[in-house]
């Protein structure tokens, strides 16, 4: 990931964007290749209400990766809520008849000004791998830690649901187009633009989820084969299926309390203790080691604005922590500047809380 960076997207980056967007598939209608939703993205970004980080490739400074946080979901001034399926169980039984059923329903939710909401993670197909996507996905942990203010105490997320590359979703299928009457392309695509349609059309009533066809009761709560690395690790940060789905194709909602999240647990403010000319090598494994602490994969990111973040191996050095020429320059930090720290994946951090934290930064 030497070659990468993570900023704030700029005006600048429009065209940049609807390149990328038009590699998007159906069910990521936030990142869309139309150039006036995407300005509206971008000034959105910057009033603070939905920020958007890109990844850039630093050899060509191209943008092949973008990943979203919405401060609150749910629009109270243009009276436009959030909606999703919750889950619920009810008992039936007859003592006459020596029956008892638990069946699951559907319960329709509208929340305004609700909580925080990641969105909006996608990586250029030939960006992938090499660990690119989990430091794109995390980026956003760190500026959420750098601006507690900004976000809601509780973070939710949307998983992309079961849907093939010709766009038929099966949960759709036995749902929402027994109301809505189009194909779920284009109830999916009008979502992002008017939500009105949602509350015209979109029965209040409980659903009995063993009504529903097999194959839509099937995909509840599932996610789309190349979301499952996603969900896997948002589990491994602390976040849970919240027995909320998504109303068109039944993808699971996942919620965390930030203050638990791990990348916002483990991270840490710290100097810029040594800078060094060649690459740090980083230990083999993750795991625990005994004696000194070895250096490790980390998020790193600039303290203060503008906002940069780049994956690197750090380790521990008297007053702060160390890291290579590289990663300093695309961080654009210099010796005894702070950054914030964390490691990129679960592991005994070597960077402990004894170090000098900037307090009001904490979550």
């Amino acid at each position: 990931m030497a070659s990468y960076s993570i900023r704030l997207v700029r005006s600048s980056d429009l065209s940049d964007l609807v390149a990328l967007a038009h590699h998007v598939s159906f069910g990521l209608t936030t990142l869309s290749p139309d150039p006036e939703r995407l300005q509206d993205r971008i000034e959105a970004s910057h009033a603070g209400d939905a920020p958007l980080l890109v990844m850039v490739d630093e050899s060509d400074k191209k943008i092949v990766g973008t990943a979203g946080i919405f401060t609150r979901v749910g629009d109270a001034r243009r009276a436009e809520p959030f909606y999703a399926y919750r889950i619920e169980r009810s008992v039936h039984q007859s003592k006459s008849l020596d029956v008892h059923h638990e069946i699951d329903t559907l319960h329709l939710v509208k929340m305004f000004n609700g909580p925080t909401e990641l969105g909006t993670l996608f990586v250029h197909p030939e960006h992938r791998g090499g660990g690119k996507g989990r430091l794109l996905s995390l980026s956003r942990f760190h500026y959420m830690f750098q601006h507690p203010k900004m976000f809601d105490r509780q973070v939710i997320t949307e998983l992309r649901g079961v849907v093939d590359d010709q766009g038929h979703s099966p949960f759709w299928d036995a749902l929402g187009r027994k109301f809505f009457r189009v194909e779920f392309p284009v109830a999916d695509a009008l979502s992002a633009r008017d939500k009105r349609f949602i509350a015209e059309l979109m029965p209040p009533h409980p659903i009995y989820i063993p009504f529903l066809a097999e194959e839509g009761q099937r995909v509840i709560g599932e996610v789309h084969q190349n979301t499952r690395p996603a969900r896997q690790m948002l589990e491994g940060e602390g976040f849970y299926f919240s027995k909320m789905v998504d109303i068109f194709d039944g993808g699971p909602c996942l919620r965390c309390d930030s203050a638990a999240i791990r990348s916002i647990r483990e991270a840490i403010v710290c100097a810029v203790a040594e800078i060094c000319p060649q690459a740090i090598p980083a230990t083999a494994s993750n795991e625990p080691t005994s004696g000194e602490a070895a250096p490790l994969e980390c998020l790193v990111s600039s303290v203060g604005e503008p906002f940069r973040l780049v994956g690197c191996v750090a380790d521990r050095s008297p007053g702060g922590i160390r890291i290579d020429a590289s990663a300093a320059d695309r961080l654009g930090v210099k010796r005894g500047d702070s950054v914030c720290v964390s490691p990129l994946k679960g592991a005994a951090s070597p960077f402990g809380r004894d170090r000098p934290i900037l307090s009001e930064q904490i979550v």
